[in-house]
């Protein structure tokens, strides 16, 4: 149902290597190089640079790569309905999401959704947000929801929301009872940051870079949930974080979540990423659609609590 070629290239283009993409296909070297050959003949055009470090696609192999993803996703809902195995809470859902949105969001969703179609499995992989992106591009998820400052090629966005960046801190904290803060209230205070990679981190330096302001930060790192904990532990400290990260842990700890003022920190989105032109099986849509409206509840909760 789905030629030999076809399947071929897209290893090599999703390995980059001839030999990864035979060692996956269980075939030889020789095999796949004469599939690529062939393919190449055909079109008329190259597909792929070959580079002492492995196989990098051509402009032209990018856009036939985009089809050979969707062809092989469709395949495989074509086979699944042919089967009869394709009703919702029959399927398994891939999610690719960054650590916030694993925190509480995902798992209760998730939760909620199988106490409606018990037979429905999930697999949720916890990446940096460009990656999450790129696993759905690439076809190795089915869903990503991930904070972006960017469109990302390949992608459609199902669903899109501001997401501000609010200050974190203990209720007993001397600036709990504010209503709005601003990165110079923060400076007398010991502050927690997550690494330069994230979405939060990079418009903090955008916006402190803009005012001249220095910060040294007490405490960095990779995991939220170390940057939350030890927030929570520490009474003058102050972290930044999304609304939906937190809101659900800050009220159940004692903690606060305060809107920041600058402008640079309104600059993200919350967005559900899948793939550009797929049709997404019933049980994808379905969850899907579950979840944005599970956001939007909670974008009610968070408009109310910045009023």
């Amino acid at each position: 149902m789905q030629s030999t070629v076809l399947r071929y290239f897209y290893q090599v283009g999703r390995t980059g290597s001839l030999t990864a993409a035979a060692e996956r296909l269980h075939v030889a070297v020789s095999a796949v190089s004469r599939q690529i050959s062939k393919l190449e003949e055909e079109t008329g055009v190259p597909l792929f640079e070959r580079r002492a470090r492995g196989m990098v696609l051509t402009q032209a192999g990018e856009v036939l790569m985009s089809y050979a993803r969707r062809n092989l996703l469709e395949l495989e809902q074509v086979m699944a309905e042919v089967k009869g195995i394709n009703a919702v809470g029959q399927t398994l859902v891939t999610v690719a999401s960054s650590e916030g949105f694993a925190w509480d969001l995902l798992p209760n969703v998730m939760a909620q959704f199988r106490q409606q179609y018990p037979g429905m499995q999930f697999k949720l992989n916890v990446v940096g947000a460009n990656h999450a992106s790129r696993m759905v591009a690439d076809g190795e998820a089915d869903i990503s929801i991930t904070y972006s400052l960017a469109p990302v090629e390949g992608l459609s966005v199902s669903y899109r929301e501001a997401a501000p960046i609010f200050a974190l801190m203990r209720r007993d904290h001397p600036l709990a009872q504010r209503k709005l803060l601003s990165l110079g209230d923060l400076q007398p205070y010991p502050l927690a940051l997550p690494e330069e990679s994230s979405t939060v981190r990079q418009l903090f330096d955008i916006a402190c870079g803009m005012r001249g302001l220095l910060f040294a930060p007490a405490f960095t790192s990779h995991s939220l949930g170390a940057v939350y904990r030890f927030t929570q532990q520490s009474q003058q400290a102050v972290a930044l974080g999304g609304f939906l990260t937190a809101h659900g842990r800050a009220a159940e700890d004692g903690m606060a979540l305060i809107p920041m003022a600058e402008s640079e920190l309104h600059q993200r989105t919350l967005q559900v990423q899948t793939m550009a032109a797929r049709k997404l099986p019933p049980a994808v849509a379905a969850f899907s659609d579950f979840l944005i409206a599970a956001i939007r509840q909670i974008e009610v909760q968070q408009e109310l609590h910045s009023a």
